[in-house]
C-alpha cells in the first residue's frame, strides 16, 4: 500500500470472527515471519483496523492515524525524511484459537507535499510576465542537474561548461532575454539598415524590449467541456427564444437530447445530439455483450420556448426479424442466451417556427441471442405542423443541409424518382447492400465489392458494373428547390450524363484472360447550387445544375491465398457539392488588369486611397479635425515647395534691394 488507507473484503459469515493486527510479523535478520497468534488486538502503533460486517461480505479497513507533514523547524509529529513510513502488518481473521484467514502487507508511505500550517513570508513572489521575463534561463528544464548546452543553468560547474561553451543555446530560449532589438538607435545588427533609421528609431532601455512577455499567454481560460452536459448558453432568468436549424435539441436537465447517430469515421455514436430540423436514417451494428441502452423515453424535451414536453410512446413487436439480425460467426461471449432489445426506434418531431409542439416514438423491441449480429435502425423526421406531408419538409422552400433531394423521372407516367447511394452491409457485396438517400450539402463517398469470375466476358463486365450504378441514379431531373412542383418543368434542372466510352473489343487487353480495360467502375455525381436568399434568416438554397460521369479502371483478376476462380471488384459512388455565386461576379476591368501595382487588393500600398483620411468613411478621428491637420499639412508642403523654388529667391532679393 502506497496511501494512509486500504480496504479489504472477508468474504463468509463474520459473527463471532475476532480481526486482529500485527506489526512487524517478519522477522529482519531471517525474513521470515513471526508465528502470529489469534490474541492480538484491533490497533498496532500507529495503525487502526475496523470492520464493517455486511452479511455474507465484510469490509476491513486499515488506517494510519500518524501524521504524514514534512518536519518544519522545530517541529514534532511529523515525518523527518520523504519516505516516511515502511512498515510490514499482517491483519488476522480468528474464530477462537483457529486462524481463518491472514492478510500481509507492504506499506511504503511518503510524506505529504502540502504544507500544512503556518507559512513563512519569504515565498518566492513570482513577477508578472506582462512587465517583466519570468524565465531568465528558459533553457533549465531540469532542477538540481545540468542541462546540456544551457549556458545560463546555474547546476552547470565551470568544468561542466567547458565541455558545450561553444554551442550555447542563443536567443530567448538560452537566457538572452533583453537582447538589443533592431529598432534601437544604438542597434546596428540589421543586415540592410533604411536610409531614414537615423531619424526613426528608438532610443530605450533593455526592459522595454519586445521579448518582454514571449512566455506570457494573457489571462487563464477556463477549459472548454467536451461533454454532452453542457449548460445552456444564456443568461440566468432569460426566457428561451427557440431552436434554429442545426441547434442541438435539449432535455429538461439541460442534458443534450441523443440519439444514436453515424460518425465520419462510419461508426456510430450512441450519445450524438438530435439538431433541430436535421432528419437522419442510420443503421448501428451490435451484438449482444456490446449492446447499450440509450436514452430513457421518459426525458422531457425543451419545446424551445421554456416549456417541455413528454415523449409519445409506442411500442410494437417486431416481426421481418431477418432484416434487422445476421448470424456471427464467433464463438458465444456471454452467459445470457438472449436479451429483449431495441431493434429500431423511429422519432417524430412536429414543429412549429422555431418551436417543437410533439414528439411521436415508436420502438420495435424483440429478442437478441447470442452470436447474432443486430443491425440497429434510428430514424429522426422532422415534419412541420401546418404542413404534414412531405410538399415542405424544411419549412423552406430552398434546400438546407441534411435533407433529402427531391428527384423525379418526368419521362415516365410515375414521376417519382430517387437518388440514392450505398449503405454498409456485412460483406460489403452489391447484391446484400441496402441504400440512403443522397442528402443535400453533404459530400459523400460510399461503395461495395462486385463477384467477377476469371473468364468473365469484358462487354458483360462493363454493362453490368454500369447497370450497378445506374441502379443509384432512377431520375431524370432534380428539383432546383425542395418544394418543386411535378406539374412544372421550370422547377427542375436536367441531369447532364456523361456515358462512360465503349472500349474497342480488339484491343490486346481486353481479350486477355483475367484483365478487362475500360471498366467504370467509379460512379461521379457533381452537384451545383447558389444561397439566392433567406427566409426568416435561414439561407434560401437552389440547385442550379446536376452532372453524373463515370471513372474507368483496369480490372485484373488477383490470386489470393486459395486461387479460386472469382475475384472482387470494389465499385463506388461519389457526391460532391459545389457552391456558386448566385450571380456572376463582376469583370475586372482593363485599368485593374493591365495596372496591377494599383489594385488595392493586391498591393499594401494604395494610391487611390491617398486621400482615404479626407472622406466621411474615414473614422479614426472627428472630421473637422482630420480637415484641420490635413490644410495644416498642405500649407506646409505648398511653403516648402514655394520657398525652394529659384524664382522665390530672386523676389526674396529684389525685394531687399
Amino acid at each position: 500500500m502506497s496511501g494512509p488507507r486500504v480496504n479489504a473484503l472477508f468474504l463468509g459469515n463474520a459473527s463471532g470472527v475476532n480481526f486482529s493486527l500485527v506489526l512487524s510479523p517478519i522477522d529482519e535478520e531471517t525474513g521470515k515471519m513471526h508465528h502470529s497468534n489469534c490474541s492480538g488486538s484491533r490497533r498496532a502503533g500507529d495503525w487502526n483496523l475496523s470492520v464493517k460486517p455486511g452479511g455474507d461480505v465484510s469490509k476491513v479497513t486499515i488506517s494510519l492515524t500518524r501524521n504524514l507533514q514534512l518536519c518544519l523547524p522545530n517541529a514534532t509529529d511529523c515525518c523527518t525524511s520523504p519516505l516516511c513510513v515502511v512498515e510490514t502488518l499482517q491483519v488476522l481473521a480468528c474464530h477462537g484459537p483457529v486462524m481463518l484467514a491472514h492478510l500481509l502487507i507492504q506499506a511504503e508511505i511518503y510524506a505529504n507535499s502540502s504544507v500544512t500550517g503556518n507559512v513563512s513570508e519569504n515565498a518566492t513572489i513570482i513577477p508578472n510576465q506582462a512587465f517583466q521575463p519570468l524565465g531568465s534561463c528558459p533553457c533549465d528544464l531540469t532542477a538540481g542537474a545540468c542541462d546540456v548546452r544551457c549556458c545560463c543553468d546555474q547546476e552547470c560547474t565551470s568544468d561542466l561548461k567547458e565541455l558545450f561553451t561553444g554551442s550555447c543555446f542563443t536567443g530567448v530560449f538560452g537566457g538572452d532575454v533583453n537582447p538589443p532589438f533592431d529598432q534601437l538607435c544604438s542597434s546596428r545588427t540589421m543586415e540592410y539598415t533604411p536610409d531614414w533609421f537615423p531619424f526613426l528609431c528608438v532610443q530605450s532601455s533593455l526592459d522595454n524590449t519586445p521579448f518582454l512577455g514571449y512566455f506570457y499567454h494573457g489571462f487563464i481560460s477556463t477549459p472548454r467541456d467536451v461533454s454532452f452536459k453542457i449548460p445552456l448558453q444564456m443568461p440566468l432568468g432569460r426566457l428561451f427564444t427557440g431552436y434554429r436549424e442545426g441547434d442541438p435539441i435539449m432535455t429538461e436537465e439541460n442534458d443534450y437530447f441523443t440519439i444514436p447517430q453515424q460518425s465520419m469515421a462510419g461508426q456510430c455514436v450512441g450519445n450524438a445530439p438530435v439538431a433541430f430540423l436535421r432528419n437522419f436514417d442510420v443503421r448501428c451494428l451490435t451484438h449482444i455483450a456490446s449492446y447499450r441502452e440509450g436514452l430513457p423515453h421518459d426525458v422531457r424535451v425543451n419545446s424551445g420556448t421554456g416549456d417541455f414536453i413528454q415523449q409519445n410512446v409506442i411500442y410494437g413487436a417486431i416481426t421481418d426479424i431477418d432484416k434487422f439480425i445476421t448470424k456471427s460467426e464467433s464463438p458465444p461471449t456471454t452467459e445470457v442466451p438472449c436479451k429483449n432489445v431495441t431493434f429500431a426506434e423511429h422519432y417524430e418531431f412536429i414543429w412549429e417556427g422555431k418551436n417543437i409542439k410533439e414528439i411521436n416514438v415508436t420502438v420495435f423491441q424483440g429478442n437478441l441471442c447470442d452470436g447474432e449480429i443486430l443491425t440497429q435502425r434510428f430514424t429522426v423526421k422532422f415534419v412541420s405542423l401546418n404542413h404534414t406531408n412531405e410538399t415542405e419538409p424544411s419549412g423552406n422552400p430552398g434546400y438546407q443541409v441534411g435533407k433529402p433531394l427531391r428527384a423525379a423521372n418526368l419521362n415516365a407516367s410515375d414521376t417519382f424518382g430517387s437518388l440514392k447511394l450505398w449503405q454498409p452491409a456485412l460483406g460489403g457485396l452489391c447484391t446484400s447492400a441496402a441504400y440512403t438517400p443522397v442528402l443535400f450539402g453533404l459530400d459523400s463517398l460510399s461503395g461495395c465489392v462486385l463477384e467477377v469470375g476469371v473468364n468473365e466476358d469484358c462487354n458483360l463486365l462493363r454493362g453490368n458494373v454500369t447497370d450497378k450504378l445506374n441502379s443509384l441514379i432512377q431520375a431524370t431531373h432534380i428539383g432546383k428547390r425542395s418544394n418543386s412542383s411535378y406539374s412544372n418543368l421550370n422547377d427542375w434542372v436536367e441531369i447532364i450524363r456523361l456515358d462512360p466510352d465503349n472500349s474497342d473489343t480488339n484491343v490486346s487487353a481486353g481479350n486477355l484472360r483475367g484483365i478487362c480495360s475500360d471498366v467504370p467502375a467509379n460512379l461521379n455525381i457533381r452537384i451545383i447550387f447558389a444561397t439566392v436568399g433567406a427566409v426568416q434568416g435561414i439561407p434560401r438554397q437552389e440547385i442550379l445544375a446536376v452532372q453524373i460521369s463515370y471513372s474507368t479502371v483496369i480490372w485484373q483478376f488477383h490470386c489470393g491465398l486459395t486461387c479460386e476462380n472469382v475475384d472482387f471488384l470494389p465499385i463506388t459512388a461519389s457526391v460532391q457539392f459545389i457552391k456558386v455565386p448566385a450571380q456572376p461576379p463582376i469583370p475586372l476591368t482593363r485599368f485593374q488588369i493591365n495596372y496591377t501595382e494599383f489594385d488595392c487588393d493586391r498591393n499594401d500600398v494604395c494610391w487611390p486611397q491617398l486621400f482615404y483620411p479626407l472622406t466621411r468613411f474615414y473614422t479614426g478621428e472627428p472630421y473637422p479635425q482630420c480637415l484641420a491637420k490635413t490644410l495644416a499639412v498642405t500649407f506646409v508642403a505648398l511653403l516648402v515647395a514655394i520657398t525652394s523654388s529659384p524664382w522665390f529667391h530672386k523676389v526674396l532679393e529684389s525685394s531687399l534691394l
